[in-house]
């Protein structure tokens, strides 16, 4: 069983691995395979062709996976929104069917279509929305709607089909996207039309999505101006988007995440109290006891209680392990019967891919089960008794190593002093602050709120203690794959059982092999330029410019991409790269001038990597210059080498500085790179009169085999001339997908195709890799080097 279940996830997770969806004829695999096991089954019951039906089940199951994912991916992905019907005008009406706390911007909110008012148009049932405050030019009340889950309304809105930047060691938006059914983004449009049309709708999703609600809004209202606040309301229904960004940092940075949402240590925990209390009070009575025997209505009891949590907290993974988990233990209980550790484990991870195939995708899932599979490894049936203190710090020791080689894959990052951390974090929270936190979830009991919100402020006083450890984190490079392999196998040999020699590490002989073979995980960097190559990395940061250029032993960044508040592109996308390509400091950051989609990011990426130099058009008194160590003004003839590689400012000029209304694009630096093997130029936002600047001054300098296209294509930039003049062999345009400029403009694009220019764009393409090595050039789209099934195409 065991088996047949991990060849079932297997083949899901094959299934997400796939550039397309399989055609239905393969299914006609799975029928020959059971037939062949069907008379393997009746015709041979020898031992010697166990073994071979023992395969052909597994390879059965394993189909059974793969369809299985593809029939649900087929499904979902028919509910899609057109490409003629983007970016247009849509009344719909529906219903909302959750809501997140307004911010600066407006309000965020999912959206259940029940009818399409506008002829002819088609729109997916599940969308997530935006309701922007508006300009007071565009209507006369800025004011934005009060909504809440449940409530029916007709809108008008502009929607696009889910989209997300693409770059290596980033997010993947689409996949997040299409595992929570949102199949259209989009916003809501000022309207005289939009309107409330019924205050409830009653159905049970709704029902529990306003109970969620209502504890978020009495937590906020019993809690105004309290530092945790969206720490307890996490605890309590798992919205982990109301925490704030730097406390996340401090729980990243000690390992202590996992128990500020809802987790399976959590649940236990509610369902194993309500367990013992139904039990204790169910003795006191004889009549219920002859009626039913008190530890079936206990298991009862405690199996309700972890569903309503689970339910209340959104159902995520670590949730939905916890439940099932749960679900088998109390069917045995039930039963008279004993469950096997690795059966229950097993039987949770067949109902969380069945009813999630794309749960294989998603951290959370592979760290909630590796964490319980390290657990039992080390505890379960293992002979002997030991002091609960030695097991409790075997356990921690075997959770910290065991996961390092997922912590390295998904973050590039693994906290040092996690297990200390936790041995503060783990019972205060769990047997405090959640158990008050639940309890105040009751509305009568909102007087418990304040005790345990200043248990989580003695918790957090430490916890930042601890983060602001110089060396609290590893960071590194992304192993390579086959490291990964090597280090999985060493830990499982660490962790063995047996019975060989005494202390600590008791147990099969030469298991510190184990450690050893963590060593690659560390010690094999990703590859690097060699002398007098040149490795470049247009970032995919939607409407704006990040560039990572890379020779042998020095790295910069040119641009940092648009910022929206915290969630800005040095964050979300360049960091993430960095340090995901082993890049630990940053020999120079350029950035450009002060707009926001080629400056947003600076400040993020300035906080997490060391910065060496600053070059940019920016005044001294900006905000980013003043976070800058050493900084200097872009000027035409600055250069410098780095490893055989030529850097050169072309723009602007010394004089441009003293002409304080010169618009910011006019002053954008304009670089260039060149190698033996090839060069590009970037040209950031300068326009038609800039180019005309750059062809008198540095007409010579400006020929280049790749050119990233001025001002993201836009109509007031790539005049023919200066096209003409650079000459390149390839243009990139980075732009947004959809964005409202509709960059890049249909003439500019024709202007490079007739100079027998290739072109790529980052909304299509994502994220563009560039080599300049071995006396040729290359360039590779990042979305056809990962392409998945339910990419955007």
């Amino acid at each position: 069983m065991r088996f047949n279940i991990l060849a079932f996830v297997s083949g899901v997770g094959l299934l997400q691995q796939q550039a397309q969806l399989p055609q239905t004829e393969w299914s006609w695999i799975l029928i020959l395979i059971a037939i062949i096991i069907g008379l393997m089954w009746r015709r041979y019951a020898v031992m010697k062709y166990i073994a071979l039906r023992k395969i052909l089940v597994g390879l059965l199951c394993l189909g059974i996976g793969f369809f299985w994912a593809a029939a649900f991916a087929q499904w979902r992905l028919s509910d899609i929104l057109p490409h003629d019907w983007e970016r247009k005008d849509i009344q719909i009406t529906g219903v909302v069917a959750s809501v997140q706390p307004e911010n600066d911007r407006g309000i965020r909110f999912r959206f259940d279509v029940e009818q399409v008012l506008t002829e002819g148009a088609v729109v997916p049932q599940h969308l997530a929305l935006s309701w922007f405050k508006t300009r007071p030019a565009e209507t006369a009340d800025k004011s934005l709607p009060v909504l809440h889950a449940g409530e029916r309304w007709r809108i008008t809105v502009r929607l696009k089909q889910p989209h997300g930047n693409m770059n290596p060691h980033g997010f993947d938006y689409e996949a997040w996207a299409l595992e929570r059914n949102i199949r259209a983004t989009g916003y809501v449009r000022p309207s005289i039309d939009n309107q409330r049309l019924q205050a409830w709708v009653p159905a049970v999703a709704y029902w529990i999505e306003h109970i969620r609600e209502e504890i978020l809004h009495r937590f906020a209202a019993n809690l105004s101006g309290q530092a945790y606040t969206g720490i307890l309301q996490a605890l309590a229904i798992g919205e982990q988007h109301v925490i704030p960004r730097d406390q996340w940092q401090i729980f990243t940075r000690t390992g202590t995440n996992h128990l500020m949402a809802i987790s399976g240590l959590h649940i236990t925990m509610v369902s194993s109290m309500v367990f013992a209390l139904v039990f204790w009070l169910w003795r006191w009575s004889a009549y219920l006891t002859l009626r039913l025997p008190a530890y079936r209505a206990a298991t009862i009891a405690g199996l309700l209680a972890a569903f309503a949590y689970t339910v209340l907290s959104g159902f995520a993974i670590p949730a939905q392990r916890t439940l099932y988990m749960l679900a088998v233990v109390a069917v045995a209980l039930w039963r008279g019967q004993q469950a096997s550790a690795t059966a229950v484990l097993a039987w949770a991870l067949f109902w969380v891919i069945l009813l999630d195939p794309w749960a294989v995708n998603a951290p959370g899932f592979w760290l909630s089960f590796g964490a319980i599979a390290i657990i039992m490894l080390i505890t379960v049936g293992r002979i002997g008794a030991s002091h609960w203190l030695t097991g409790w710090v075997r356990v921690q020791w075997a959770i910290t190593l065991g996961l390092i080689p997922l912590l390295l894959v998904f973050f590039q990052q693994v906290p040092m002093l996690s297990p200390l951390a936790n041995a503060i974090a783990i019972p205060l929270i769990s047997l405090a602050v959640v158990p008050l936190t639940l309890l105040a979830a009751i509305p009568l009991f909102d007087f418990v709120l304040p005790w345990a919100h200043m248990l989580l402020s003695f918790l957090m006083t430490i916890l930042r203690s601890l983060s602001d450890f110089p060396q609290a984190v590893w960071q590194q490079h992304a192993p390579p794959l086959w490291t990964i392999i090597v280090a999985a196998i060493g830990i499982l040999w660490a962790l063995l059982p047996g019975s060989l020699g005494r202390g600590f590490f008791a147990g099969f002989p030469a298991r510190w092999l184990g450690v050893i073979a963590l060593l690659p995980l560390f010690w094999i960097p990703p590859s690097q330029p060699g002398t007098g190559e040149l490795w470049l990395a247009v970032l995919d940061v939607g409407q704006g410019l990040a560039v990572v250029a890379r020779t042998e032993h020095h790295a910069m960044v040119f641009d940092t991409g648009p910022g929206f508040g915290d969630s800005d592109s040095g964050k979300r996308i360049i960091v993430p790269y960095l340090r995901g390509e082993g890049i630990r400091q940053l020999d120079a950051l350029i950035v450009s001038h002060a707009d926001n989609d080629h400056s947003g990011g600076a400040l993020s990426v300035m906080a997490e990597i060391p910065v060496e130099l600053l070059l940019s058009s920016l005044p001294d008194a900006h905000p980013i210059a003043r976070a800058a160590t050493r900084t200097v003004h872009c000027h035409a003839g600055h250069s410098w080498y780095w490893d055989g590689v030529h850097f050169e400012l072309l723009h602007p000029l010394a004089q441009d500085y003293a002409n304080p209304q010169r618009r910011m694009n006019a002053n954008s630096c304009v670089l260039k790179i060149s190698s033996a093997h090839g060069s590009i130029l970037i040209p950031a936002d300068i326009e038609s009169k800039d180019e005309q600047t750059l062809l008198s001054h540095a007409g010579n300098k400006l020929a280049a085999t790749v050119l990233i296209a001025p001002h993201h294509g836009s109509l007031t930039s790539s005049t023919a001339d200066f096209v003409n003049q650079v000459n390149p062999a390839l243009t990139i345009f980075t732009v947004g997908y959809l964005n409202r400029y509709d960059h890049p403009h249909e003439t500019v694009m024709d202007r490079y195709l007739n100079a027998n220019s290739n072109l790529l764009r980052s909304d299509r393409d994502g994220a563009i890799l560039l080599r300049f090595a071995q006396s040729e050039w290359s360039a590779e789209s990042w979305r056809k080097l990962y392409r998945r099934y339910w990419h955007y195409r």
